[in-house]
């Protein structure tokens, strides 16, 4: 395997590096673009109540799969993988926007998210793989500082296509894109891997994804669709259970597990994973309401909704450039300790938030998520890949995007049931729950329909959406307060030291 590492090093580096980059963008983008047209989305296709299955969906199949991806890629090499991510993820996103129906694009995004399940975890391997430690802690800042970009051009074109175009864009334009990643990759990577005979663990992707699937169904439907006392939610809550059983009992026997405990066995691995999956609820939970507030509370257009999320990207890439250094300097722990403290001065702001305060207030907050989402998440790729070794470096890495890509789906889950929650029971307590349900919020989003609402209506619908996204800001701040307290156990040194 040391043979092959050095045959890639031997490639075009970067051209490989903005291959690579560019195929990590295409799914980096996805949680801002469509956050920002959302709202329009939602006012065309209707549904507020399924508004964030559009984001779980996606991330359901991307946490799923991101782990079968990234032991295929340790087998048969990470070229065919990537390229079979790509060729998924622009099918999905060419039946996005394609859609009719809330459902439709539901469905098509589970496909998008199959692609994507291939696309982070392999593009950082490959960097792994063709980069030696000291150039990696710089690397990975470039790479983390995607998400930063992505973040940046992400709600720009978003409120483009939206006032100018059509929300349909968001998805056409990742078509070009990708296709210019994956002709990179075939022409620039050249690998010379020997297959080996192991065994790909699909029960346990099965079971994970009825766990986790069945989980996030509860956290939105429980106490809206279902009540919490029905035997429909004890039969959930005991079918998610199984699951979890099941996936762990699978991976304990399986001879390639899909995730293998041993990686576990390294403290450092251990809290960057823990720590992912809680900043990865943080992240979701910016990224999917914000606009939806800036809209149908402050009034304001989607590019203004837009604005407030770019802001993200100013604090992403410069803490990632800044945390690659940093690595070199004070440790991954001290790192990430600024990062979680960022997430908190972050959440304290997106709690203190009100219509009066206005887009600047919510743009002050999401610069300080972004500022911390890069330095926590730099310092923990660069760990994880010092710690383990060649054979599981692809898995480990995919461990660790599959744990922030399932805080992010829970997060979304859990997040848009107590929005939902809380907006339900406002409305029922202002004497509207025989006239209107949640779902009256596709006509608070659409700016023509929210100008003919009458006053009162509207002045009781928005706020109730302010006291729903209150709670959801509450959680950000929480789940804040927990990561910097996961990072605190991390130790000051990998294993590799």
């Amino acid at each position: 395997m040391e043979q092959n590492t050095k045959k890639t090093e031997m490639q075009n580096r970067p051209l490989i590096l903005a291959s690579v980059m560019l195929g990590m963008f295409l799914a980096a983008i996805e949680a801002t673009i469509v956050a920002t047209a959302m709202p329009s989305i939602v006012a065309d296709l209707g549904g507020f109540s399924l508004y964030s299955w559009v984001f779980s969906a996606y991330l359901l199949t991307n946490a799923a799969t991101v782990l079968i991806f990234g032991k295929l890629a340790d087998i048969y090499g990470r070229k065919p993988i990537f390229r079979a991510g790509i060729i998924l993820f622009l099918i999905g996103s060419s039946l996005s926007g394609f859609s009719i129906s809330m459902t439709m694009l539901i469905i098509a995004r589970f496909i998008q998210g199959f692609g994507a399940g291939a696309l982070m975890p392999i593009a950082t391997t490959i960097v792994g793989d063709i980069y030696n430690k000291q150039e990696r802690a710089k690397i990975q800042g470039y790479l983390s500082s995607v998400w930063g970009i992505s973040a940046v051009i992400g709600p720009l074109f978003g409120g483009f296509f939206v006032d100018v175009l059509s929300w349909r864009y968001v998805f056409w334009m990742n078509i070009p894109l990708g296709l210019l990643a994956m002709l990179g990759i075939i022409f620039f990577l050249h690998e010379d891997i020997k297959k080996q005979k192991r065994s790909i663990d699909y029960a346990g992707a099965f079971w994970i994804v009825l766990a986790v699937s069945t989980l996030m169904f509860i956290l939105v439907e429980g106490g809206i669709g279902i009540s919490w006392t029905s035997l429909i939610m004890g039969g959930l809550v005991a079918l998610s259970l199984i699951g979890f059983f099941c996936f762990i009992l699978q991976e304990r026997r399986a001879a390639d597990p899909m995730m293998p405990f041993a990686i576990w066995k390294y403290r450092i691995v251990r809290t960057a994973n823990i720590t992912s999956l809680t900043t990865g609820m943080i992240m979701i939970g910016v990224s999917s309401y914000l606009p939806a507030f800036v809209q149908g509370v402050m009034g304001e257009s989607a590019t203004v909704a837009g604005f407030t999320l770019t802001t993200m990207s100013i604090g992403w890439p410069i803490a990632s450039t800044i945390a690659g250094r940093l690595l070199l300097i004070i440790g991954y722990r001290n790192t990430s300790l600024l990062g979680a403290v960022s997430l908190i001065i972050g959440g304290m702001i997106f709690f203190m938030l009100s219509p009066e305060r206005g887009p600047f207030w919510a743009g002050t907050g999401s610069f300080f998520i972004g500022i911390g989402m890069g330095m926590t998440n730099t310092a923990f790729i660069v760990a994880i890949q010092s710690t383990v070794d060649w054979q599981t470096r692809g898995i480990a890495t995919a461990a660790n995007m599959f744990m922030r890509t399932l805080g992010s789906a829970l997060g979304a889950a859990l997040l848009g049931g107590v929005l939902n929650g809380q907006m339900k029971s406002y409305i029922e307590q202002a004497g509207l729950g025989d006239h209107f349900s949640v779902n009256a919020v596709n006509s608070l989003l659409d700016p023509h329909l929210n100008t003919s609402m009458p006053a009162g209506t509207r002045e009781i619908l928005q706020d109730g959406l302010t006291t729903g996204l209150h709670m959801v800001y509450i959680g950000l701040l929480v789940l804040a307060i927990v990561s910097l307290l996961i990072i605190c156990f991390m130790p000051k040194k990998t294993e590799e030291e």
